[in-house]
């Protein structure tokens, strides 16, 4: 699959790295790449669900892009956010609807989180594409 060059700039970058911490600690890094979804705008519908974190993720549409605004209560997880909002933000729903979730396999970060925190990526991705679907 073809990715948006930032994501593929980032695939890159962490797949240079060998150190789990190191990429933990990159992971954290990206939290401050989220558009925030302020805590009282956080509804049922927001909620990602199998998340160990309380998360929410809302996905709007804006001049026909994507755009995702996330929040939750762990840094960890706004960094997984971070990744996520940097792989669909800005592009068409269609783009975005091609992605799949073996991108963060090939960057390395699932492998450097504990399995809760992976499925819960992957519940958080879920959503995400299926809020997209909702909007076209």
């Amino acid at each position: 699959m073809t990715y948006p060059a930032e994501l593929t700039e980032l695939i890159e970058e962490f797949q240079d790295v060998d150190d789990k911490m190191e990429r933990l600690e990159m992971v954290f890094d990206l939290s401050d790449e989220v558009i925030p979804l302020p805590p009282s705008a956080w509804t049922q519908e927001s909620k990602v669900h199998g998340c160990q974190s309380e998360a929410h993720v809302k996905v709007e549409l804006q001049d026909g892009k994507v755009i995702l605004l996330s929040g939750a209560d762990a840094k960890l997880v706004q960094g997984l956010m971070g990744i996520l909002s940097i792989a669909i933000n800005g592009t068409a729903p269609a783009q975005a609807l091609l992605l799949s979730p073996d991108f963060a396999e090939e960057m390395g970060i699932l492998n450097s989180l504990s399995p809760s925190r992976s499925n819960g990526f992957r519940n958080m991705f879920d959503k995400v594409m299926r809020d997209i679907r909702m909007l076209v």
